[in-house]
């Protein structure tokens, strides 16, 4: 095992490389000058403008850039922002905010998602199973916006249930409205996955066998039907949640979130580079790393690829 984790991690290495520097080289190719985008209206004098250039490396070449980035990466140093606010402090401010949200999307959206696709698949055909097909059509359909402004209406402004929007503190609380919007459309997916698997293997061999031999029916649908299921399940999960980190952004402008989604817009919409690739280069080793605990998660599920 620790053989396989090692030959994964070396793995990333070249993936983490090309797409760092293809993140770079969008941002920071770009037409326009992040300079004079700075300075916005007002003049800028010639002595002020190379003091800046020098100070973000805007007068170094790209390649000579990009590895004095990389550099910065390995000793955790990302930069300065163009407010004067090292990038680190704004990711230490945003990423735990974006993280919690998104774990608790990711946790209502696997829970119920498989909860209700188990039982679905279990009564392939009935009254239920059309219902759950029905609603999570229904949910892929209407747009995460959409959803978002009818909750923060109906809960927050006309019931007053929730709060309508969320406070720098983030409590738990407070991210619950916005965790259940923000996973609500991969939970019509893993409830799909989950429907689909479930009825597949209902029909398997090792499942009669199972039957045949006796075994109870909680132990057969837990252990044969279930675990089976999973592995479609826990591929899209892990990659929705590099998705839903980076994807954060229509929900936390929304209910107003001071997280990754919002703090990148933001970034992006004042010409702000260093805060833009720093961010993605975190969201890029997040999703790299989710992937890793997927692969390792697959062999926990099927003993098959365990023992090879």
């Amino acid at each position: 095992m620790a053989w396989y984790v090692g030959r994964r991690l070396l793995q990333m290495i070249p993936v983490f490389l090309g797409a760092t520097l293809l993140v770079y080289a969008l941002v920071f190719l770009v037409p326009g000058d992040p300079i004079h985008a700075l300075a916005g209206d007002k003049p800028m004098t010639p002595a002020v403008e190379a003091q800046l250039r020098a100070r973000y490396h805007l007068d170094e070449p790209f390649l000579v850039q990009y590895l004095l980035y990389l550099k910065g990466i390995v000793t955790l140093d990302f930069g300065t922002a163009f407010s004067g606010r090292p990038v680190r402090d704004e990711l230490a401010r945003a990423f735990p905010i974006t993280i919690k949200l998104a774990f608790m999307a990711v946790l209502i959206e696997s829970v119920f998602g498989v909860l209700f696709g188990l039982i679905a698949g279990l009564r392939k055909g009935k009254l239920f199973d059309s219902a759950m097909l029905v609603i999570s059509l229904v949910v892929i359909a209407v747009p995460v916006f959409v959803v978002g402004f009818l909750a923060q209406f109906l809960l927050g402004v006309k019931w007053g249930i929730a709060p309508v929007t969320v406070s720098g503190k983030a409590t738990v609380g407070e991210l619950l409205v916005p965790a259940i919007v923000l996973g609500s459309l991969s939970f019509a997916y893993v409830l799909r996955l989950t429907r689909n698997s479930v009825a597949e293997n209902m029909s398997a061999d090792y499942v009669r066998t199972a039957t045949a031999k006796g075994l109870r029916r909680p132990r057969v649908v837990t252990v044969h039907i279930l675990r089976n299921s999973m592995i479609p399940v826990v591929t899209f999960v892990g990659a929705d949640l590099g998705a839903l980190m980076g994807g954060a952004i229509v929900t936390e402008g929304i209910f107003n979130i001071p997280g990754v989604g919002g703090t990148l817009y933001q970034a992006i919409t004042r010409g702000e580079p260093p805060t833009v690739v720093s961010f993605v280069t975190v969201l890029i080793v997040i999703f790299l790393l989710t992937n890793l605990l997927v692969d390792l998660l697959y062999a926990a599920l099927d003993p098959r690829i365990r023992y090879a």
